[in-house]
C-alpha cells in the first residue's frame, strides 16, 4: 500500500470542522478539517489519503485570525487557526463522526 500511515499524520490533520457552511460543502463531495498551522496542502493531502483511504482530488487552505474579545471586561484574542477543504475524488467519502 503506497499510503503507509505515518505518526505525522496525526500531527496534520487535528479534527473536523463541522458547521452549516462545512455541511453544505458535502454536498459538492468536499470535508473541511482543522489542521497544524504549518502543514502545507502536500502534507494535508497525504494524510487525508492515508488516514481515511480515500483519494484527494484538490486542497484548499485557509487562515481563520482569532476574534479579539472581552471577559470580565478584560480583552482576549482567541487563537488564529488553520482549516483545509478537502475535495474528494469521485465516488469517494469521508464519515467525519467516526474516530480514527
Amino acid at each position: 500500500m503506497a499510503n503507509a500511515v505515518n505518526i505525522r499524520h496525526y500531527d496534520v490533520v487535528l479534527a473536523p470542522h463541522i458547521t452549516e457552511k462545512a455541511t453544505l460543502l458535502s454536498e459538492n463531495n468536499a470535508v473541511v478539517f482543522k489542521v497544524a498551522d504549518d502543514a502545507t496542502k502536500t502534507e494535508i493531502k497525504a494524510a487525508v489519503e492515508a488516514l481515511f483511504n480515500v483519494k484527494v482530488k484538490a486542497v484548499n487552505t485557509i487562515v481563520t485570525k482569532g476574534k479579539t474579545k472581552r471577559w470580565q471586561g478584560r480583552p482576549y484574542k482567541r487563537s488564529d487557526f488553520k482549516k483545509a477543504i478537502v475535495t474528494l475524488a469521485e465516488g469517494q467519502t469521508i464519515d467525519v463522526t467516526t474516530t480514527i
